[in-house]
């Protein structure tokens, strides 16, 4: 997905089945408006982006396609904003590409030292394709279950479905050590310098906000969390305007944080 004109932001999807850049982000770019140029890719193992042979994908392949995906569209200065697994390769790439990205928007996100993978993120890696699948991960991923209708549920067990086989060789059990890949070292987050802004659900079981964004308050040099209370791990759909509000206001070219 790409639209807009102005200032580029790289959008990052996380990692759950089923899960595209313009299924995560397409709602919340078109109501943010035309004046930045929205970059929502899928990234490899999702949608229509395939795995390369001999590869499971992975934080070093994830960052290495968003990195290049941006030198291919000759976009030399841009924002970049993930979600949980996006979150990661959003922060990876920021330690990566310091003269390129120019600030960092961390949603529900994964990366923190020594994070445990919790109960809630190994069901929804291992939920099966179709509606039981789609009903049990979506109730894991939202506070407020009258969410999960009955029409969100039939379209992301259809997503599961296109992209089963793709996904299966991405989280194959033990889990763990795919949430161990997802992590950054201590040393590679004291290097990114730019802004950082962390927005979590404080009732995020997938990706808790204790395990998660707040050991990351102390290894950021520039860094700031917003909580958002009564949410769970997609703040985009439980506290929609409020959260663009908070986007708009970070990503502003002219806003100093």
């Amino acid at each position: 997905m790409e639209s807009g004109t102005g200032p580029a932001v790289l959008m990052l999807h996380g990692s759950g089945p089923g899960t595209t850049g313009s299924g995560a982000w397409a709602t919340t770019a078109q109501a943010l408006g035309t004046s930045w140029h929205f970059v929502a890719p899928d990234q490899a193992g999702f949608g229509r982006t395939p795995v390369p042979a001999g590869s499971r994908g992975g934080l070093r392949l994830w960052t290495e396609q968003a990195a290049g995906l941006m030198d291919a569209l000759g976009i030399e200065h841009y924002a970049v904003m993930g979600h949980s697994m996006g979150g990661a390769v959003a922060l990876a790439l920021a330690a990566a590409r310091p003269q390129q990205v120019t600030r960092v928007v961390a949603v529900s996100t994964m990366g923190a030292p020594d994070a445990p993978l919790s109960a809630d993120l190994d069901a929804i890696w291992a939920a099966p394709a179709g509606v039981l699948g789609a009903r049990d991960m979506l109730s894991r991923l939202v506070l407020d279950q009258a969410l999960v209708t009955d029409a969100a549920v039939d379209a992301r067990a259809a997503a599961m479905r296109a992209g089963a086989d793709a996904f299966a060789s991405l989280f194959p059990p033990p889990r763990a050590r795919w949430a161990d890949d997802l992590t950054l070292s201590a040393q590679t987050l004291a290097g990114i310098r730019v802004p950082v802004l962390l927005v979590h659900g404080a009732e995020d079981r997938v990706i808790p906000l204790e395990t998660a964004a707040q050991p990351l308050l102390a290894h950021l040099a520039d860094v700031r969390l917003h909580v958002f209370g009564r949410c769970g791990h997609v703040p985009a759909i439980e506290h929609p305007h409020e959260f663009r509000q908070l986007l708009s206001g970070f990503l502003r070219p002219n806003h100093c944080p």
